[in-house]
């Protein structure tokens, strides 16, 4: 009987010493900042259970590297949606092959809440409904996702259930239920309230119903975060409005893609840095985020002013088939600065907006073509030819910023990184290349070949940095007992693939990739299997 007894102790301890999987032979970097150093990870239910020399510890599975490094797994912090993670599945590919465990959804849209003018008729058309962020968790958790996630509250999206597209303030009422949505939102587990304030409906709202909004949001110690009202000549007054929304309110501030765009902006950048550095010394909590291309990405109706969408892009459009619409909306894109004038920026050249994607795929032969290329292939005019092309709400990347903001902000401690991107399926029609190669670029183009940043610095903003941004405490740094996401990548090959000419190519030197423990890319192949997790920072 004793025997038996102690057989099966012994069994049970050494059932409990297997680890899922050994990794050996890498190099660390722990996403803190330290200098890589050569350990064994073990990992084991979801969690890193070991780390050292680990080669006498058994394992159902051991990963022999040669000299690779292994890093927390990548956070975009700008994911732009989680939808397509169950809509389209193959999408998460986008972000796994780049090392991406993490998104941060949410921009001024967001996946909730919804009501039936504002629901994506693609999730309709995948049987998927909801109204709340707790219906709407549900249905994740229920189906399964690649990555986790981490929800904002987008403040354009409530007001379009709210109040429509109106170019108005909010009654009291109105402003009550709005709040009322951020309220339900946080507590469903919504990190924060966001905004994109260049499109409409957002660009609409005035400073003091932000305010009101993210009021709610810091109750719960959310955050604020913003696409600001301007990005170009007006870049140093929408961080100042940014950061008093966030002093009046009471919460941190995070503002998405900082950059100065346009040639006679770029000296703003370093002006804009420097009011940041300022209001941090200060005491101000707040942070940015910059994607690694000179090239943004937008719709081509952002180029033409927001107040003519007031009553809704469908009723807009159907104008511009006046010659004298096109003719006066062309005079004020010519000659005012007064707002955020995309075509300015460019330098008037049109050979400097790409036409991403068309949707639908309805005119897959422009995709990758500028507008000046798009009118001589089309024997048009180019004022004509971009009007053609709002009708069709194709997207575009403007050649707005330079290499020397980008490598300052890389330079900056508190600011991390992001591709600006939905999870993209593979198919799609079209796309900006930042979907499929920003975290292999930076490491690639950055770190490697422009040594502007060293490898354990980038590490850091793309991991521990944004992972204390978001409350997220097991995650982004190596360590025994932090969730294991876990990327392993090969510093002289990891490379970017992705191009304004073939934008959906996945990068190369990404052989691993873990979510919550779960083996998801396998020899740089997806493996189909969800580890992913909603993750509810405030709630824990």
């Amino acid at each position: 009987m004793r025997l038996t007894v102690l057989l099966l102790l012994v069994n049970t301890l050494t059932a409990q010493q297997v680890h899922d999987y050994v990794i050996r032979g890498g190099r660390i970097v722990d996403g803190q900042g330290n200098p890589w150093f050569r350990a064994d990870i073990g990992i084991r239910n979801g969690r890193i259970d070991g780390i050292g020399d680990l080669s006498k510890v058994p394992a159902r599975r051991v990963i022999q590297l040669n000299g690779e490094f292994i890093a927390p797994g990548f956070i975009d912090m700008m994911g732009a949606s989680s939808v397509p993670l169950i809509t389209n599945p193959d999408s998460a590919a986008s972000k796994l092959r780049q090392g991406i465990t993490t998104i941060f959804a949410g921009e001024g849209s967001s996946p909730a809440p919804q009501s039936d003018d504002t629901f994506s008729a693609e999730a309709a058309r995948k049987g998927f409904r909801w109204r709340t962020y707790a219906e709407y968790h549900a249905i994740l958790e229920k189906a399964g996702i690649a990555v986790n996630v981490v929800h904002n509250v987008g403040a354009a999206q409530i007001r379009r259930i709210v109040m429509g597209v109106e170019d108005r303030e909010p009654t009291p009422a109105e402003l009550d239920k709005m709040k009322a949505h951020v309220d339900e939102s946080m507590r469903a587990g919504a990190v924060g309230v966001s905004t994109a304030l260049i499109y409409p409906p957002g660009t609409y709202a005035k400073t003091a119903e932000l305010v009101e909004l993210v009021k709610v949001a810091a109750r719960y110690r959310g955050i604020y975060s913003t696409h600001m009202r301007n990005e170009s000549a007006q870049l140093l007054e929408a961080i100042r409005e940014s950061m008093e929304i966030g002093r009046l309110a009471g919460a941190p501030v995070h503002i998405y893609h900082l950059k100065a765009a346009g040639e006679s902006n770029w000296p703003l950048m370093q002006k804009a840095v420097d009011l940041i550095q300022s209001a941090r010394d200060r005491g101000s909590d707040v942070t940015a985020d910059v994607y690694p291309y000179i090239r943004n990405g937008l719709g081509i109706g952002s180029l033409i002013m927001p107040h003519h969408y007031a009553k809704g892009n469908a009723v807009f459009l159907k104008t511009l088939h006046d010659p004298n619409v096109r003719r006066q909306l062309r005079q004020e894109i010519e000659n005012r600065r007064d707002w955020e004038n995309w075509y300015q920026h460019v330098g008037r050249d049109w050979d400097n907006i790409l036409v991403a994607t068309v949707p639908g795929g309805s005119d897959r032969a422009v995709e990758g073509k500028s507008v000046a290329e798009i009118a001589r292939m089309w024997k048009k005019d180019e004022w004509d030819t971009f009007f053609d092309l709002v009708l069709k709400e194709a997207s575009v990347n403007p050649k707005s910023m330079n290499e020397g903001q980008k490598n300052l902000a890389m330079r900056t401690e508190w600011v991390s990184f992001c591709t600006d991107a939905a999870p993209t399926p593979p198919t799609a029609t079209g796309a900006h290349p930042r979907a499929f190669g920003s975290f292999p670029r930076i490491l690639a183009k950055y770190v490697r070949e422009d040594k502007v940043i060293s490898l354990e610095m980038a590490i850091r903003k793309m991991t521990s940095l944004p992972a204390n941004r978001l409350g997220l405490a097991h995650r982004g740094r190596i360590a025994p007992g932090m969730s294991a996401d876990l990327v392993i990548f090969d510093p002289a090959t990891v490379q970017d693939k992705a191009s304004f000419t073939d934008p959906l190519a996945f990068p190369e030197g990404i052989p691993y990739v873990f979510v919550n423990g779960v083996l998801a890319v396998d020899q740089a192949k997806p493996t189909g299997v969800n580890g992913g997790k909603v993750l509810k920072p405030l709630l824990n």
